[in-house]
């Protein structure tokens, strides 16, 4: 129903501007046709007219594009409450069962496993909108520290396998390092989130075929690139570079209840990455072939 709403909305200003700018053009075309003798008078209602019809169209963008991050806002915070109620949720269920019923030593252990499964998900959707916040307040403060980016590429891939209980062969890590092992400058727990984000996306939108690879590479003695590439959903070619905005989810995703998620990941991954000198890219063939991000960073 909001969504149904807001598209109203939107078709209302975009109708509305045009129906301004129609009615300016036939204004001063029938100006002109009346006082086409008078060439100062011409000229500046020309003018005029140029200003106002730039106005009523910068004005409808500018309405187009607040009804849209209005949207984003509220998709976010229906997200985030989805994030934290289920886990809150389902702890309490736990905990009611454990207070009011005798439960065996293995099952007790069981409900011990969720509920501390439901607590690590908590943090980290607390993580990751505290870490978009302050990566706004803090743009130009970098603490850094030479870091052997191969060696925490590898810990972070060793990670998500514990989490997600993961074979080696569903997530695998390669290295292609010629001469000395690539070293960079910057925070480790900020790359560490970068790389958590890029496996946790790979991992959920891989649903129930997981074949993700990790590889880091050194093609000059500058530069180091890491790869995390997916055999999993996929991405239409005209979202690849709007994946990295703050709040942004690509619509029309099938089984969007099964995929859970900020619509931060993304955004965290590009912010944090520029504020170590480098870039990311997205690559995809298309819904259905998987995906591939692709992070370049400077040596130290």
């Amino acid at each position: 129903m909001q969504v149904s709403t807001r598209n109203t909305k939107v078709a209302f200003f975009v109708t509305l501007g045009a129906c301004l700018v129609a009615l300016a053009v036939a204004l001063n075309v029938g100006w002109i046709i009346l006082n086409w003798r008078q060439v100062a008078i011409l000229v500046l209602g020309i003018i005029f007219f140029l200003v106002i019809i730039g106005g009523l169209i910068l004005n409808t963008i500018f309405l187009v594009r607040e009804i849209r991050r209005n949207e984003q806002h509220d998709s976010f915070i229906n997200a985030v409450t989805h994030e934290l109620k289920t886990p809150i949720a389902s702890i309490r269920l736990y905990l009611e069962t454990l207070k009011t019923r005798d439960v065996s030593p293995e099952r007790r252990r069981e409900f011990y496993d969720i509920m501390l499964a439901d607590n690590d998900q908590l943090l980290h959707t607390v993580e990751q909108v505290l870490q978009a916040g302050s990566l706004d307040h803090r743009r130009g403060h970098l603490h850094k520290d030479r870091l052997d980016l191969a060696a925490l590429i590898r810990e972070s891939a060793h990670l998500a396998r514990s989490r997600y209980h993961l074979d080696a062969e569903s997530l695998r890590y390669e290295e292609d390092l010629k001469g000395e092992r690539p070293m960079v400058l910057g925070d480790g727990e900020e790359l560490r989130a970068v790389m958590a984000n890029l496996l946790d996306n790979a991992i959920k939108y891989s649903f129930q075929n997981v074949r993700v690879l990790v590889e880091v590479s050194a093609p000059s003695a500058r530069q180091v690139l890491v790869k995390v590439s997916d055999c999993g959903l996929g991405i239409p070619g005209d979202q690849l570079k709007r994946v990295f905005k703050r709040f942004y989810r690509v619509p029309g995703r099938r089984d969007p209840a099964r995929v859970k998620g900020t619509g931060l990941g993304l955004f965290i991954v590009r912010s944090v990455v520029r504020k170590h000198g480098g870039r990311v890219q997205a690559e995809s063939d298309g819904e259905g072939h998987g995906s591939t991000f692709t992070i370049q960073l400077p040596t130290a």
